[in-house]
């Protein structure tokens, strides 16, 4: 194993959306030095791999910013941030020019204007959203990237971090960086329950397999407050492949039918876990297989699906095109995903104030990863980027870097060596990974108990989910790949614990299916009508309650 100490004024740890656009930002604005390290390769990482059909995040003619932050705060049932989702919805339109401008294609209609699906949505041709993203970072002059490399810990000392230990996957390295600041802009959580798809095909799920919650892992063992993790997000999708529903609602204005052809989005409500509730219903009360009807819809809208989904989930229009049945001809089955965590849709993650700056000094928090303003989506992620940049150039003038201490990285080259040296281990890293969701479909509420759970539940996935974290300890890894692997369990261990306790923290249901709690099943806005925070102190997780920040205001870490 090789050994390498680097030294950056600004660390970007994940090279996705969010972190490209921090990065283009600063070289723009500074002079600083920045660092990327990307887990995978920065051309097609992170959730815009495999490209989008559209950006949802968009202040249309006739809109303004407070109207975004209003449709969020509606579809979260008033568990948000306003002040983030303001701060973010002001910078939209300006960051969605600025991809036109990188090269992205914008659909135009006759008047050279933005073509709008819906109210707050843009048609694009996006397949390669993110190479080009990429290419502009690359030509960066001060912007170095490490491809192929595994950030695993923060270095925190007395609350201020240093920088970040990390693993070069291809290269056989231990990395030690050094940062004056530090973005993370790792995303969300997936693979946390078991999927829709077992076995072979386990990772054909809605959210990037690939992305484990290693930033909310990495900042809730160095104490950093998190927030709202039990607000999961459970996606509408195709059944079977998984893919997105939104284009056949909101693109051909399919309504979502039970087997008896009846209608039943308006029983229920049209949110995101309102949209997965009626499905769960309708199935357990005998009136599934549930669809989103599409039969009878013209040649045209027929063309126009299948060339969108080749744009961002090509098995569903090879699933048409096998069967020799095009939508217009056949319903599309749906039905609810495994539970994520994910703070682009949902409020989960970093609590951060309005520059995105979370409770750990020095550490800002960006995309999937920062809390507390959902519905980011690619836009929004892009804006948080843009304000995390700015915050680190200002932090960086008034901080001087910080060593990190030599004992530090001999503890963290040690716990690697021991990961690579031969080990007595009875259990694999795939095999504690599968015992981890079956742990958390049947006892946090995944999809076997129809996302449903009570407090024992609870306290025996906690209990479980302890056990394979001690389990892990003693995990053997024959070369970095498989150690990747190791590091990518635990991470999800980390989170898994946290997701439980704030499951249990929440005495209301507030979010159906999202966090259906048996034990407590009707909302509770007088005591609940708060977020959920933790944090973790000597190894157990310390639950915080915090009074909603009222509209006009802002939080800046002040209580």
């Amino acid at each position: 194993m090789k050994i390498e100490k680097l030294k950056t004024d600004i660390l970007i740890i994940g090279g996705g959306t969010a972190g490209c656009y921090a990065a283009l930002t600063i070289s723009e604005n500074s002079d600083a030095k920045v660092l990327i390290c990307e887990k995978a390769h920065i051309k097609r990482s992170g959730c815009l791999a495999a490209g989008v059909n559209a950006l949802n995040a968009y202040i249309v003619e006739g809109r303004v910013p407070q109207d975004y932050v209003d449709y969020a705060k509606k579809d979260a049932d008033g568990i948000v941030r306003e002040d983030l989702l303001l701060t973010m919805s002001e910078r939209l339109n300006a960051v969605t020019e600025r991809l036109e401008q990188l090269g992205l294609v914008i659909l135009k209609d006759e008047n050279g204007k933005y073509v709008a699906r819906g109210n707050r949505n843009l048609k694009i041709n996006g397949e390669n959203i993110k190479p080009i993203l990429a290419g502009a970072v690359e030509k960066l002059p001060n912007v170095t990237i490490l491809n192929r490399v595994n950030i695993t810990d923060y270095d925190v000392e007395n609350n201020r971090i240093k920088g970040a230990f990390g693993i070069g996957i291809e290269n056989d390295t231990f990395y030690s960086i050094e940062a004056n600041a530090v973005i993370v802009a790792t995303g969300g959580a997936a693979g946390l329950y078991k999927p829709n798809n077992p076995g072979f095909s386990r990772h054909k799920m809605w959210y990037p397999p690939f992305n484990t919650g290693a930033g909310y892992a990495m900042g809730i063992n160095a104490g950093a407050e998190m927030t709202t993790f039990e607000m999961r997000f459970i996606a509408l999708r195709c059944k079977d492949t998984i893919a997105p529903t939104g284009t056949l609602a909101q693109g051909v204005g399919a309504k979502q039918i039970n087997s008896l052809g009846e209608v039943y989005e308006t029983k229920y409500g049209i949110t995101t876990s309102e949209r997965v509730y009626g499905t769960v219903n309708e199935n357990q009360e005998g009136r599934g297989p549930c669809y989103l009807r599409t039969e009878g819809i013209t040649p045209e809208q027929d063309e126009s699906l299948i060339k969108a989904y080749l744009n961002m989930a090509p098995s569903q229009t090879l699933k048409w095109i096998e069967s020799g049945r095009m939508p217009s001809e056949q319903n599309v089955e749906i039905e609810g995903t495994e539970p994520y965590i994910v703070g682009g849709h949902t409020a989960s993650g970093y609590w951060v104030d309005t520059k995105r700056a979370t409770t750990v000094k020095g550490l800002y928090a960006a995309g999937d990863v920062a809390g507390g303003s959902p519905q980011k989506y690619v836009t929004g992620a892009l804006a948080e980027g843009e304000i995390a940049a700015y915050a680190v150039i200002d932090f960086i003038k008034d901080n001087e870097i910080q060593s990190i201490d030599e004992n530090k990285i001999n503890e963290k080259i040690s716990e690697v060596e021991k990961f690579l040296s031969k080990g007595d281990t009875r259990f694999t890293t795939e095999q504690l990974e599968e015992a981890m969701q079956t742990v958390m479909d049947s006892y946090a509420g995944g999809i076997k108990t129809n996302y449903r759970f009570n407090e024992k539940q609870l306290n025996i996935a906690d209990k479980k989910i302890v056990d394979l974290q001690k389990l892990s300890e003693s995990l053997h890894a024959e070369d970095f790949q498989e150690l990747m692997y190791i590091y990518e369990l635990r991470e999800r261990l980390t989170v898994c614990r946290s997701v439980i306790a704030h499951l249990k923290a929440r005495h209301e249901t507030r979010w159906h299916s999202f966090a259906e709690n048996l034990d407590y099943p009707e909302k509770d806005n007088e005591n609940f009508l708060k977020y959920v925070n933790s944090r973790l102190e000597n190894g157990e997780i310390k639950i915080i309650i915090r009074d909603l920040v009222e509209r006009g205001a802002a939080y800046e870490h002040s209580n």
